[in-house]
């Protein structure tokens, strides 16, 4: 298939660090829809991304960005920073659909003690709402050329893939659960605390982020796969989504492999819908995220209980939230009073983090952190960074994560956490 969009440099020669310019022009208009394999058209590998059902964004190049310090002001920086962004630009949208106009992506770390949250403006965007509708979004900062496809990068897959322990060895991290159980059982507040794990690996050459969307896209339609700032993957959980002043967010936790059969299949969602212990660790998510969001909304509707929610690689306890706003928010500001839930950290949130930081032996950087886009208006859609690997050169940096309760078995939550990486791995070593 032909490649209608090529790349096009910084005319500065400018590839990396902070860039600001005091206006852009950004140019929204429609284009033929390129179809269900429009990730195939993003020219080069430093690709940004948020795709769900082959539909969404797909951008390349950096137009302006921020990285942004450590602290729990991080959020509000951003937002800050995007504002003196948006309020300057000149923009032009002849689309005026959601996900045209000028479009950042972020991904932010999980803890407020890491460096490295980014928040990236592409040169260009092609969007697709999967319903015939397509648009490319085209930005230029202050006396840079406009933007022009150049030649096309074919992507390589990243050849043999070797892998190396993480952090912590798998023995030393069941070690750790074990701990962690130890302390919720004798707490009097600790009730549950999301504990991960890292693994490397190493490649024959360069791992492109393309080669990973395409894959990962492939496999799980039906999760956001995303790429920021190098962090790739396919999340299933939508931690915000803000669309004017309508909110929506679906928490999962609670997990069990997929059956290699029919009736294994079943058997294992029954048993995961009437687990105690998952329906335990589900509770504490849901309850979390309802907390944070409810004195932002004027109506709020919480599912009743837990809905099966079926993947590729597992079977997860899902919950719906959807509210309306009862003052004007951004999705960063919601991100920020939502952020971390306790899908991802714990109950309670302070004493869970206090937790991890402590028996994970890591800095999880932007795992589990919010990963995905806002615009101009301050709607967008942000996922929690899970099922990821955070690529540097020719290595990856695979994470993965399970609640622990009091009922919590060390040998099952290490074997929930494979199942867990086998979508970045899959994506890493399969071979096409």
């Amino acid at each position: 298939m032909a490649e209608p969009y090529g790349n096009s440099s910084d005319p500065s020669g400018q590839t990396g660090g902070d860039r600001y310019s005091e206006r852009l022009t950004v140019r929204s208009v429609p284009v033929p829809d390129p179809g269900e394999d429009f990730l195939d058209q993003i020219p080069e590998p430093a690709a940004v991304a948020w795709v769900r059902q082959a539909a969404g964004l797909a951008g390349w190049g950096e137009a302006a960005r921020v990285t942004l310090p450590a602290g729990a002001d991080r959020f509000t920086a951003a937002e800050k920073w995007l504002r003196e962004i948006t309020d300057s630009a000149d923009i032009s949208d002849a689309v005026g659909r959601r996900g045209s106009g000028l479009i950042a992506f972020g991904t932010f770390t999980f803890d407020d003690a890491s460096d490295g949250s980014a928040l990236i403006v592409p040169r260009a965007i092609l969007g697709r709402d999967g319903t015939g509708n397509a648009w490319l979004t085209t930005i230029t900062p202050q006396g840079g050329q406009p933007w022009a496809p150049g030649p096309f990068q074919p992507p390589a897959a990243p050849g043999e893939i070797r892998w190396h322990d993480g952090s912590l060895s798998a023995m030393e991290w069941g070690q750790a659960v074990g701990e962690a159980v130890h302390r919720i059982t004798h707490s009097p507040v600790l009730r549950k605390a999301v504990l991960a794990r890292d693994l490397y690996a190493s490649a024959d050459r360069p791992i492109d982020a393309r080669v990973l969307l395409r894959r990962l896209a492939e496999r799980y339609p039906g999760c956001y796969t995303f790429a920021c700032d190098g962090m790739v993957g396919a999340t299933p959980e939508l931690l915000i989504r803000k669309d004017g002043w309508e909110v929506s967010s679906l928490v999962l936790a609670g997990t069990t492999p997929r059956g290699s059969t029919p009736a294994e299949d079943s058997e294992l969602a029954r048993a995961l819908l009437g687990s105690a212990k998952e329906n335990e660790e589900h509770e504490y998510a849901a309850t979390s995220l309802r907390e944070s969001l409810e004195p932002l909304c004027a109506a709020m509707y919480v599912g009743p209980r837990p809905e099966l929610i079926r993947l590729a690689n597992v079977q997860h306890l899902g919950t719906r939230v959807h509210g309306t706003l009862s003052a004007a928010k951004t999705a960063l500001t919601l991100v920020a009073a939502v952020h971390p839930t306790a899908a991802v950290g714990g109950t309670p949130t302070d004493v869970a983090v206090e937790v991890i930081r402590e028996l994970e032996s890591m800095d999880r950087e932007r795992y589990a952190g919010p990963v995905g886009w806002i615009d101009a208006d301050g709607n967008g859609e942000w996922g929690i960074a899970l099922r990821c690997a955070q690529l540097a050169g020719d290595r990856a940096r695979l994470f993965a994560g399970c609640g622990i309760v009091a009922g919590s078995d060390p040998a099952a939550e290490l074997a929930e956490t494979e199942s867990k990486f086998r979508p970045m791995r899959t994506a890493l070593e399969q071979d096409r």
